[in-house]
């Protein structure tokens, strides 16, 4: 056994320097160094097996089962990711390629919004008595308001100091995040609070806008609500998406049991609520900092336009990373 030992003791010191270098930092090694940390290692699990059936020298049993576990973690396991790592990566393709996977989920659940939008819109430039019964409540704004008051509510607000302003972003996300993790809790229950929450939402914003614009209110009003209002929507209707692939999961769950359906419904669900709570964040410090500021109208337009093109473009390009990922010879299937 000493001369087995002395033969191969060159290839166990190579292959454990190599494993050092690697834990430090994999980029450290060559495409050659890759190569022969493979070569090494399936030598070393023979080495093993060679000295696990002829001696009972348990420290070296020990110490090749060790090395050899090691490099097998360096050549077959995902490399380790920093928390940091991990959040960007999440950012740059994660939540978007989340969205794309459960894209009919959350195109139901823009319909749904679009639809309550729209007739709530018509129900009160039809008749006034609808439009006072579909108000936010607490909303000064109301179908009875002159074109100055409501314009006064409009430009309220943009001579507050920072810490006024941070804390009313606060406030904003706060709400609004209650309002999304109800329309995404309540999918369990089948989906119908979920849709009534949703439409409701849309009944709202359609009163909203048919206030002002029955008051001549036209420019002024989107470009005071589209610069938050895209973002903070769009959260909005991934948190209704969110709901309704929960209900999906409820109501059939196909060859899995309920349990087993949510729960693997609540994986995407999870990281998708996730991004839909940073788009809250965001919608909160544009609606304090770029809506309560003295930027024109067309500025606060253009700034609008930019945020729909940057979501159009981050959202295309996780169908892409879905499609690149589908179309890869080592994808694996994804059953539900």
């Amino acid at each position: 056994m000493s001369r087995f030992i002395a033969r191969n003791r060159p290839d166990w010191d190579e292959l454990e320097s190599l494993v050092r270098r690697a834990r430090k930092s994999p980029r450290r090694l060559s495409p050659e160094e890759r190569s022969r940390l493979d070569i090494l290692y399936r030598r070393t699990t023979v080495h093993l097996a060679q000295v696990a059936t002829r001696t009972t020298d348990a420290r070296l049993i020990a110490y090749l089962n060790d090395l050899a576990a090691s490099a097998h973690s360096l050549i077959y396991l995902p490399p380790r990711q920093s928390a940091l790592q991990g959040a960007g990566r999440f950012l740059a393709e994660g939540f978007a390629r989340m969205i794309a996977r459960r894209w009919r989920f959350h195109a139901a659940s823009a319909v749904l919004l679009i639809a309550g939008g729209l007739l709530g819109y018509l129900a009160a430039m039809s008749d006034p008595l609808a439009a006072y019964a579909l108000m936010m409540p607490g909303d000064p704004r109301s179908p009875g308001s002159t074109p100055e008051q409501l314009l006064e509510v409009l430009r309220g607000g943009r001579e507050q100091s920072s810490g006024e302003k941070f804390a009313f972003a606060s406030f904003l996300f706060g709400h609004n995040l209650q309002v999304g993790i109800l329309s995404m809790a309540v999918g369990v229950l089948g989906g119908v609070f979920t849709t009534v929450l949703i439409l409701y939402n849309g009944l709202m914003l359609g009163d909203f806008i048919a206030i002002h614009h029955r008051a001549g209110i036209h420019s002024e009003m989107w470009a005071w609500l589209l610069p938050h209002g895209i973002t903070e929507l769009g959260a909005i209707v991934l948190f209704g998406g969110i709901g309704l692939s929960l209900a999906r999961a409820v109501i059939s769950p196909g060859l899995l049991s309920r349990a087993e359906s949510l729960k693997e419904a609540g994986v995407d669900a999870g990281r998708t609520g996730i991004g839909a709570g940073l788009m809250l964040v965001a919608a909160a410090i544009i609606e304090s900092y770029v809506r309560q500021s003295h930027l024109s109208t067309s500025a606060r337009l253009a700034f609008a336009g930019g945020t729909a093109l940057f979501w159009a473009v981050y959202i295309a390009h996780g169908f892409r990373c879905e499609r690149l990922r589908a179309n890869s010879p080592a994808a694996v299937p994804r059953t539900g």
